[in-house]
């Protein structure tokens, strides 16, 4: 899997719309379902939509993936206001927050959330992989 950091720093991400064939409404909803659980403090469910990976590294040693979740407080995610699709690899814009993904078999997963983009660096993530 590749990182979605090190595309974005690059500069090599393409905008893609469904007019072009690109599905963009299935990351966009599953970042708004994330965002969703978290709004609803079901941070169970919440972590149930992020990778394998992200998940795993969240949690410090003593506390599972929906504490640690919970402790973060993201804000509100607000509407989507943009998508970027590379294959594999997603960026949903919402008004309130930057969530990257993964498409896997069963659907798209959060790789990153609660980041913010910082001029030609990585973006900075309270989630990530």
């Amino acid at each position: 899997m590749r990182s979605p950091f090190a595309v974005a720093a690059l500069g090599l991400a393409l905008t893609l719309t469904a007019g072009c064939g690109v599905d963009t409404a299935s990351p966009a909803g599953a970042a708004a379902r994330f965002h969703t659980a978290v709004a609803a403090h079901q941070d169970a469910a919440a972590c149930a939509l992020l990778t394998p990976k992200t998940a795993e590294k969240l949690p410090d040693p003593d506390e599972t993936c929906a504490q640690a979740l919970a402790a973060l407080k993201l804000g509100p995610a607000g509407r989507v206001t943009g998508v970027e699709v590379w294959g594999d690899d997603a960026l949903v814009r919402m008004a309130g927050d930057t969530v990257f993904l993964y498409r896997f078999s069963d659907g798209w997963r959060v790789t990153a959330a609660g980041c913010e983009p910082r001029r030609d660096l990585p973006y900075d993530c309270e989630v990530e992989d």
